[in-house]
């Protein structure tokens, strides 16, 4: 078996590097260039180093080789599973290595949005401190918080939210072993029991929409929302509505339907703090993203055991 490895996206020098040193490495920036690669180029290619664009049927066909896709990132939606089983090829992921720093910014991201902390900042530089003080914000710790899906991810922002005092409730498609959480059937029954909601749904259309304009109506004037997940798993015209309206205390948001182009209606709002898709963007955890993806392909090329597999 040949090392041949097709890496698709704009990766971090450091991981080019260490697939050259690894492997025969060709590089392409996304899904959509595959085709301008000569039929056998193409066809001694078995494994892929996946980060950016597509990978559907189309994509597998032009590699006729291709036994492996090894993802970089914990979410696979982009990926098209089905198609990938039945052509044979094995998927894997990058779990767990960035569940500290997705948490991390979540937590930054409810008490910048409750405590205003953007406002506060502009407060200070504008010099309007002089003129008086901040109008008072909202207390975090004691809250009730809502994680929707306690998977690895989920369960990591509900124990950073423990030595906060809150009172954590959760939704999963079922009940897990928990320190006394407590468990909802429904998303719509967890966004009426809570002050905070996460949503840390993997993607793809099971979870499209999920939250729906029905859970956002349960969470209130008083909520506030906080997606970590895909910018599929929300009714995002429900949440630009309830927003805008006051139907909702606020929103804390990394990913978005458009990205990188966000819907400008967000732009144009003062109750949401946003950013740009970079939970897992440390230089520690991108390393260990690209480490574990490199460890799936070398196991591919040994004919071991997949470390993460999916599919």
């Amino acid at each position: 078996m040949n090392n041949r490895v097709l890496a698709i996206g704009n990766y971090d020098p450091w991981d080019i590097s260490a697939m050259e040193a690894d492997f025969d490495l060709i590089h392409l920036g996304s899904s959509a260039q595959i085709g301008e690669l000569d039929a056998q180029t193409r066809a001694g290619i078995t494994a892929s180093a996946f980060k950016f664009g597509s990978f559907g049927p189309d994509e597998m066909d032009l590699l006729p080789d291709l036994a492996m896709i090894s993802n970089y990132g914990v979410g696979y939606d982009s990926i098209d599973i089905a198609a990938a089983r039945e052509r044979g090829i094995r998927v894997t992921n990058t779990p767990d290595v960035l569940n500290d720093d997705v948490a991390d910014l979540t937590i930054g991201m409810m008490l910048m949005l409750t405590r205003r902390m953007r406002d506060g900042e502009a407060h200070v530089r504008s010099g309007a401190w002089a003129d008086g003080p901040l109008p008072l914000n909202r207390k975090f710790s004691g809250g009730r918080a809502g994680i929707l899906g306690l998977g690895r991810i989920g369960r990591a922002i509900a124990e950073r939210l423990v030595p906060f005092g809150m009172e954590i409730h959760y939704h999963a498609r079922s009940e897990k072993d928990t320190p006394g959480w407590t468990y909802h059937d429904d998303p719509v029954s967890l966004a009426g029991a809570v002050d905070h909601l996460v949503i840390a749904l993997v993607g793809g259309p099971a979870t499209e929409k999920y939250v729906s304009a029905e859970v956002i109506a349960a969470l209130g004037a008083e909520g506030a929302l906080y997606n970590i997940s895909r910018g599929t798993t929300v009714d995002e015209d429900a949440l630009l509505d309830a927003l805008e309206a006051g139907r909702l205390m606020g929103a804390g948001l990394d990913v978005y339907l458009g990205e990188p182009r966000p819907n400008p209606r967000f732009l144009a709002l003062g109750n949401v703090v946003l950013q740009p898709h970079q939970a897992s963007g440390t230089v520690q955890t991108r390393k260990a993203m690209g480490q574990l993806q490199r460890d799936n392909i070398a196991a591919h090329f040994a004919r071991e055991d997949l470390l993460t597999p999916v599919a």
